[in-house]
Protein backbone atom coordinates (compact mmCIF):
# COMPACT_ATOMS: atom_id res chain seq x y z
CA UNK A 1 0.00 0.00 0.00
CA UNK A 2 2.81 2.40 0.87
CA UNK A 3 4.44 1.98 -2.53
CA UNK A 4 1.19 2.72 -4.36
CA UNK A 5 0.57 5.79 -2.21
CA UNK A 6 4.08 7.07 -2.81
CA UNK A 7 3.66 6.75 -6.56
CA UNK A 8 0.27 8.46 -6.44
CA UNK A 9 1.48 11.43 -4.38
CA UNK A 10 3.31 12.95 -7.32
CA UNK A 11 2.32 15.25 -10.14
CA UNK A 12 2.08 13.79 -13.64
CA UNK A 13 2.01 15.84 -16.88
CA UNK A 14 -1.53 16.46 -18.10
CA UNK A 15 -2.87 15.64 -21.55
CA UNK A 16 -2.63 19.31 -22.51
CA UNK A 17 0.80 19.87 -20.88
CA UNK A 18 3.89 18.04 -22.06
CA UNK A 19 6.11 19.00 -19.13
CA UNK A 20 5.84 19.98 -15.49
CA UNK A 21 6.38 23.45 -14.11
CA UNK A 22 9.33 24.26 -11.87
CA UNK A 23 7.12 24.10 -8.76
CA UNK A 24 5.63 20.76 -9.82
CA UNK A 25 9.11 19.27 -10.42
CA UNK A 26 10.25 20.53 -7.01
CA UNK A 27 7.17 18.95 -5.39
CA UNK A 28 7.91 15.55 -6.98
CA UNK A 29 11.59 15.75 -6.06
CA UNK A 30 10.79 16.59 -2.44
CA UNK A 31 8.31 13.71 -2.23
CA UNK A 32 10.95 11.26 -3.50
CA UNK A 33 13.60 12.60 -1.11
CA UNK A 34 11.26 12.37 1.88
CA UNK A 35 10.38 8.78 0.99
CA UNK A 36 14.09 7.91 0.77
CA UNK A 37 14.66 9.36 4.26
CA UNK A 38 11.65 7.47 5.60
CA UNK A 39 13.00 4.22 4.14
CA UNK A 40 16.38 4.92 5.72
CA UNK A 41 14.79 5.42 9.13
CA UNK A 42 12.64 2.29 8.69
CA UNK A 43 15.78 0.33 7.79
CA UNK A 44 17.43 1.43 11.06
CA UNK A 45 14.29 0.50 13.05
CA UNK A 46 14.39 -2.96 11.46
CA UNK A 47 18.12 -3.66 11.80
CA UNK A 48 18.73 -2.37 15.34
CA UNK A 49 17.04 -5.25 17.27
CA UNK A 50 18.79 -7.85 15.07
CA UNK A 51 22.15 -6.09 15.50
CA UNK A 52 21.75 -5.83 19.27
CA UNK A 53 20.88 -9.55 19.59
CA UNK A 54 23.85 -10.64 17.48
CA UNK A 55 26.15 -8.23 19.33
CA UNK A 56 25.07 -9.54 22.76
CA UNK A 57 24.75 -13.22 21.87
CA UNK A 58 27.86 -13.63 19.71
CA UNK A 59 30.35 -10.77 19.82
CA UNK A 60 30.41 -9.99 23.56
CA UNK A 61 31.04 -13.64 24.66
CA UNK A 62 33.82 -13.91 22.08
CA UNK A 63 35.39 -10.67 23.32
CA UNK A 64 35.40 -12.04 26.88
CA UNK A 65 37.02 -15.28 25.68
CA UNK A 66 39.55 -13.29 23.69
CA UNK A 67 40.41 -11.20 26.76
CA UNK A 68 40.95 -14.37 28.81
CA UNK A 69 43.24 -15.78 26.12
CA UNK A 70 45.28 -12.57 26.02
CA UNK A 71 45.58 -12.59 29.82
CA UNK A 72 46.82 -16.18 29.55
CA UNK A 73 49.38 -15.03 26.99
CA UNK A 74 50.66 -12.31 29.36
CA UNK A 75 51.22 -14.90 32.13
CA UNK A 76 52.94 -17.31 29.72
CA UNK A 77 55.24 -14.55 28.49
CA UNK A 78 55.99 -13.46 32.06
CA UNK A 79 57.01 -17.01 33.00
CA UNK A 80 58.96 -17.44 29.77
CA UNK A 81 60.95 -14.28 30.56
CA UNK A 82 62.66 -16.14 33.42
CA UNK A 83 63.68 -19.12 31.25
CA UNK A 84 67.34 -19.86 30.74
CA UNK A 85 68.75 -19.73 27.25
CA UNK A 86 67.25 -16.40 26.18
CA UNK A 87 69.35 -13.50 24.94
CA UNK A 88 69.02 -9.93 26.24
CA UNK A 89 67.38 -8.90 22.95
CA UNK A 90 64.83 -11.72 23.30
CA UNK A 91 64.04 -10.71 26.88
CA UNK A 92 63.65 -7.13 25.73
CA UNK A 93 61.20 -8.28 23.05
CA UNK A 94 59.24 -10.27 25.65
CA UNK A 95 59.03 -7.24 27.96
CA UNK A 96 57.78 -5.07 25.09
CA UNK A 97 55.12 -7.66 24.25
CA UNK A 98 54.02 -7.91 27.88
CA UNK A 99 53.84 -4.14 28.35
CA UNK A 100 51.77 -3.74 25.18
CA UNK A 101 49.37 -6.58 25.99
CA UNK A 102 48.99 -5.95 29.73
CA UNK A 103 48.55 -2.20 29.25
CA UNK A 104 45.53 -2.85 27.03
CA UNK A 105 44.08 -5.56 29.28
CA UNK A 106 44.16 -3.82 32.67
CA UNK A 107 40.91 -1.91 32.02
CA UNK A 108 39.23 -4.93 30.41
CA UNK A 109 40.14 -7.57 32.98
CA UNK A 110 39.60 -7.67 36.74
CA UNK A 111 42.94 -9.39 37.26
CA UNK A 112 44.88 -7.04 39.59
CA UNK A 113 48.14 -8.91 38.93
CA UNK A 114 48.24 -7.55 35.39
CA UNK A 115 49.14 -4.11 36.68
CA UNK A 116 52.03 -5.56 38.70
CA UNK A 117 53.31 -7.42 35.63
CA UNK A 118 52.96 -4.31 33.48
CA UNK A 119 54.88 -2.12 35.93
CA UNK A 120 57.70 -4.63 36.13
CA UNK A 121 58.20 -5.01 32.38
CA UNK A 122 57.48 -1.42 31.33
CA UNK A 123 59.70 -0.06 34.14
CA UNK A 124 57.02 2.54 34.84
CA UNK A 125 53.81 2.94 36.85
CA UNK A 126 50.49 2.29 35.15
CA UNK A 127 48.47 4.55 37.47
CA UNK A 128 50.84 7.49 36.96
CA UNK A 129 50.72 7.04 33.18
CA UNK A 130 46.92 6.82 33.20
CA UNK A 131 46.66 9.99 35.31
CA UNK A 132 48.98 11.84 32.93
CA UNK A 133 46.93 10.69 29.92
CA UNK A 134 43.72 11.90 31.59
CA UNK A 135 45.31 15.25 32.36
CA UNK A 136 46.37 15.56 28.71
CA UNK A 137 42.84 14.60 27.68
CA UNK A 138 41.39 17.24 29.99
CA UNK A 139 43.69 19.95 28.61
CA UNK A 140 42.86 18.91 25.03
CA UNK A 141 39.11 19.02 25.74
CA UNK A 142 39.42 22.43 27.38
CA UNK A 143 41.37 23.78 24.40
CA UNK A 144 39.01 22.24 21.85
CA UNK A 145 35.75 23.24 23.57
CA UNK A 146 36.94 26.57 24.96
CA UNK A 147 35.77 25.74 28.50
CA UNK A 148 37.40 25.13 31.88
CA UNK A 149 36.44 21.81 33.48
CA UNK A 150 37.64 22.71 36.99
CA UNK A 151 40.07 21.08 39.40
CA UNK A 152 37.51 19.09 41.41
CA UNK A 153 36.91 16.56 38.63
CA UNK A 154 37.66 12.86 39.22
CA UNK A 155 40.76 12.44 37.07
CA UNK A 156 40.68 8.64 37.48
CA UNK A 157 37.58 8.33 35.30
CA UNK A 158 37.49 9.12 31.56
CA UNK A 159 33.68 8.86 31.67
CA UNK A 160 33.51 11.48 34.43
CA UNK A 161 35.78 13.73 32.38
CA UNK A 162 33.60 13.47 29.27
CA UNK A 163 30.38 13.94 31.28
CA UNK A 164 31.80 17.09 32.90
CA UNK A 165 32.82 18.41 29.48
CA UNK A 166 29.32 17.78 28.15
CA UNK A 167 27.66 19.38 31.20
CA UNK A 168 29.95 22.42 30.97
CA UNK A 169 29.14 22.86 27.30
CA UNK A 170 25.41 22.56 28.01
CA UNK A 171 25.68 25.21 30.73
CA UNK A 172 27.61 27.49 28.41
CA UNK A 173 25.02 27.04 25.65
CA UNK A 174 22.22 27.80 28.13
CA UNK A 175 23.90 31.06 29.14
CA UNK A 176 24.49 31.99 25.50
CA UNK A 177 20.87 31.21 24.60
CA UNK A 178 19.62 33.33 27.50
CA UNK A 179 21.89 36.20 26.46
CA UNK A 180 20.72 35.93 22.85
CA UNK A 181 17.11 35.87 23.98
CA UNK A 182 17.63 38.96 26.12
CA UNK A 183 19.34 40.73 23.21
CA UNK A 184 16.47 39.75 20.92
CA UNK A 185 13.96 41.08 23.43
CA UNK A 186 15.85 44.39 23.57
CA UNK A 187 15.89 44.60 19.78
CA UNK A 188 12.17 43.86 19.68
CA UNK A 189 11.47 46.82 21.98
CA UNK A 190 13.24 49.22 19.67
CA UNK A 191 11.14 51.01 17.10
CA UNK A 192 11.38 49.18 13.77
CA UNK A 193 11.76 50.83 10.41
CA UNK A 194 9.05 50.61 7.77
CA UNK A 195 11.21 48.13 5.84
CA UNK A 196 11.66 45.91 8.91
CA UNK A 197 7.95 46.03 9.67
CA UNK A 198 7.12 45.10 6.08
CA UNK A 199 9.58 42.16 6.15
CA UNK A 200 8.15 40.96 9.47
CA UNK A 201 4.59 41.22 8.16
CA UNK A 202 5.55 39.27 5.03
CA UNK A 203 7.20 36.53 7.10
CA UNK A 204 4.19 36.26 9.41
CA UNK A 205 1.82 36.14 6.42
CA UNK A 206 3.86 33.35 4.79
CA UNK A 207 3.89 31.36 8.03
CA UNK A 208 0.14 31.82 8.38
CA UNK A 209 -0.38 30.61 4.80
CA UNK A 210 1.79 27.55 5.41
CA UNK A 211 -0.18 26.68 8.53
CA UNK A 212 -3.43 27.29 6.67
CA UNK A 213 -2.39 24.94 3.83
CA UNK A 214 -1.76 22.08 6.25
CA UNK A 215 -4.82 22.94 8.34
CA UNK A 216 -7.11 22.75 5.31
CA UNK A 217 -5.94 19.22 4.44
CA UNK A 218 -6.30 18.17 8.07
CA UNK A 219 -9.81 19.63 8.46
CA UNK A 220 -11.07 17.72 5.45
CA UNK A 221 -9.69 14.50 6.91
CA UNK A 222 -11.03 15.24 10.39
CA UNK A 223 -14.50 15.90 8.99
CA UNK A 224 -14.54 12.60 7.09
CA UNK A 225 -12.96 10.51 9.84
CA UNK A 226 -14.86 11.71 12.93
CA UNK A 227 -15.62 8.40 14.70
CA UNK A 228 -18.75 9.71 16.46
CA UNK A 229 -20.50 10.05 13.12
CA UNK A 230 -20.09 6.36 12.29
CA UNK A 231 -22.77 3.89 13.41
CA UNK A 232 -20.98 0.69 12.39
CA UNK A 233 -18.62 -0.39 15.25
CA UNK A 234 -16.05 -1.93 12.92
CA UNK A 235 -15.95 1.13 10.67
CA UNK A 236 -15.80 3.39 13.74
CA UNK A 237 -12.72 1.50 14.97
CA UNK A 238 -11.07 1.85 11.54
CA UNK A 239 -11.78 5.56 11.40
CA UNK A 240 -10.49 6.00 14.97
CA UNK A 241 -7.15 4.52 13.89
CA UNK A 242 -7.02 6.73 10.80
CA UNK A 243 -7.93 9.78 12.86
CA UNK A 244 -5.05 9.04 15.24
CA UNK A 245 -2.69 8.88 12.26
CA UNK A 246 -4.07 12.20 10.99
CA UNK A 247 -3.63 13.82 14.42
CA UNK A 248 -0.02 12.61 14.63
CA UNK A 249 0.75 13.85 11.12
CA UNK A 250 -0.86 17.25 11.79
CA UNK A 251 1.03 17.59 15.08
CA UNK A 252 4.30 17.06 13.21
CA UNK A 253 3.32 19.27 10.23
CA UNK A 254 3.71 16.11 8.12
CA UNK A 255 2.02 17.26 4.94
CA UNK A 256 2.97 14.16 2.96
CA UNK A 257 1.29 11.78 5.42
CA UNK A 258 -1.85 13.91 5.36
CA UNK A 259 -1.92 13.76 1.55
CA UNK A 260 -1.34 10.01 1.69
CA UNK A 261 -4.29 9.62 4.05
CA UNK A 262 -6.46 11.60 1.66
CA UNK A 263 -5.49 9.24 -1.13
CA UNK A 264 -6.07 6.21 1.08
CA UNK A 265 -9.60 7.47 1.76
CA UNK A 266 -10.04 8.40 -1.93
CA UNK A 267 -10.84 11.99 -1.01
CA UNK A 268 -8.47 13.21 -3.70
CA UNK A 269 -7.40 11.61 -6.98
CA UNK A 270 -4.52 12.04 -9.41
CA UNK A 271 -6.34 14.83 -11.24
CA UNK A 272 -6.69 16.81 -8.00
CA UNK A 273 -2.95 16.42 -7.33
CA UNK A 274 -2.08 17.45 -10.89
CA UNK A 275 -4.26 20.55 -10.57
CA UNK A 276 -2.70 21.92 -7.36
CA UNK A 277 -2.23 25.63 -8.04
CA UNK A 278 1.25 27.14 -8.30
CA UNK A 279 0.53 29.34 -5.30
CA UNK A 280 -0.49 26.33 -3.21
CA UNK A 281 2.49 24.35 -4.50
CA UNK A 282 4.79 27.11 -3.26
CA UNK A 283 3.38 26.66 0.26
CA UNK A 284 3.44 22.87 0.03
CA UNK A 285 7.06 22.81 -1.15
CA UNK A 286 8.18 25.00 1.74
CA UNK A 287 6.47 22.66 4.22
CA UNK A 288 8.03 19.62 2.53
CA UNK A 289 11.51 21.18 2.65
CA UNK A 290 11.12 21.73 6.39
CA UNK A 291 9.92 18.16 6.76
CA UNK A 292 12.93 16.90 4.79
CA UNK A 293 15.28 18.86 7.07
CA UNK A 294 13.65 17.35 10.17
CA UNK A 295 14.06 13.85 8.75
CA UNK A 296 17.74 14.52 8.06
CA UNK A 297 18.21 15.63 11.67
CA UNK A 298 16.42 12.52 12.91
CA UNK A 299 18.69 10.30 10.82
CA UNK A 300 21.78 12.06 12.22
CA UNK A 301 20.45 11.52 15.75
CA UNK A 302 19.74 7.82 15.15
CA UNK A 303 23.13 7.12 13.57
CA UNK A 304 25.03 9.12 16.22
CA UNK A 305 23.19 7.18 18.95
CA UNK A 306 24.10 3.90 17.25
CA UNK A 307 27.78 4.85 17.11
CA UNK A 308 27.75 5.90 20.78
CA UNK A 309 26.01 2.69 21.94
CA UNK A 310 28.46 0.36 20.20
CA UNK A 311 31.64 2.44 20.49
CA UNK A 312 31.98 3.17 16.76
CA UNK A 313 34.22 6.19 16.04
CA UNK A 314 32.46 9.17 14.42
CA UNK A 315 34.68 9.03 11.33
CA UNK A 316 33.57 5.44 10.55
CA UNK A 317 30.65 5.39 8.14
CA UNK A 318 27.63 3.39 9.29
CA UNK A 319 24.70 2.23 7.20
CA UNK A 320 21.62 0.22 8.14
CA UNK A 321 22.23 -1.93 5.07
CA UNK A 322 25.79 -2.91 6.04
CA UNK A 323 26.07 -2.93 9.86
CA UNK A 324 24.95 -6.57 10.23
CA UNK A 325 27.41 -7.70 7.55
CA UNK A 326 30.19 -5.66 9.19
CA UNK A 327 29.33 -7.23 12.57
CA UNK A 328 29.50 -10.72 11.04
CA UNK A 329 32.92 -9.85 9.58
CA UNK A 330 34.09 -8.61 13.00
CA UNK A 331 32.92 -11.85 14.63
CA UNK A 332 34.64 -13.97 11.96
CA UNK A 333 37.83 -11.91 12.31
CA UNK A 334 37.80 -12.27 16.10
CA UNK A 335 37.32 -16.04 15.86
CA UNK A 336 40.29 -16.31 13.49
CA UNK A 337 42.37 -14.10 15.79
CA UNK A 338 41.54 -16.37 18.74
CA UNK A 339 42.52 -19.48 16.76
CA UNK A 340 45.84 -17.84 15.92
CA UNK A 341 46.36 -16.92 19.57
CA UNK A 342 45.63 -20.47 20.73
CA UNK A 343 48.20 -21.72 18.22
CA UNK A 344 50.73 -19.15 19.50
CA UNK A 345 50.24 -20.38 23.06
CA UNK A 346 51.46 -23.85 22.03
CA UNK A 347 54.96 -22.59 21.14
CA UNK A 348 55.76 -22.06 24.83
CA UNK A 349 56.08 -25.84 25.24
CA UNK A 350 59.41 -25.87 23.41
CA UNK A 351 62.20 -23.28 23.89
CA UNK A 352 63.45 -23.62 20.31
CA UNK A 353 59.97 -23.07 18.92
CA UNK A 354 59.45 -20.14 21.28
CA UNK A 355 62.69 -18.45 20.19
CA UNK A 356 61.70 -18.92 16.53
CA UNK A 357 58.29 -17.43 17.28
CA UNK A 358 59.91 -14.38 18.89
CA UNK A 359 62.22 -13.95 15.89
CA UNK A 360 59.31 -14.17 13.44
CA UNK A 361 57.30 -11.70 15.52
CA UNK A 362 60.21 -9.24 15.60
CA UNK A 363 60.57 -9.39 11.81
CA UNK A 364 56.83 -8.87 11.36
CA UNK A 365 56.86 -5.82 13.65
CA UNK A 366 59.84 -4.37 11.76
CA UNK A 367 58.03 -4.85 8.42
CA UNK A 368 54.92 -3.13 9.75
CA UNK A 369 57.01 -0.23 11.04
CA UNK A 370 58.75 0.04 7.65
CA UNK A 371 55.38 0.12 5.79
CA UNK A 372 54.16 2.94 8.04
CA UNK A 373 57.23 5.16 7.50
CA UNK A 374 56.53 8.29 5.36
CA UNK A 375 58.80 8.22 2.33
Amino acid sequence: MTKAIRQAVSIAPGHNKASLSRGQKAFNTLIRQIEKRRNRLRAWETVMPAFQKKYIDELLPLERESTDLHVKMVYRLDRAFEQKGLTKAERRTISELIAGLAGDLIEESEDAQLKVIYNRHSQSDYDSEAAAELEDMKLALEAMLGVELGDDIDMSSPDELLQRAHATMEEQHTHEAAANQAAEARRAKRKKSAKQLAAQAKQEAEQAELSQSIREVYRKLASALHPDREADPQERERKTGLMQRANQAYGKNDLLKLLELQLELEHIDQRAINDISEDRLKHYNKVLREQLGELDQEILHVEAGFRHTYGIPPFVEVSAGTVLRDLSNDIAGLRQSMRDLEADLLVFEDLKQFKGWLKHLKRRQAALHFDEMPF
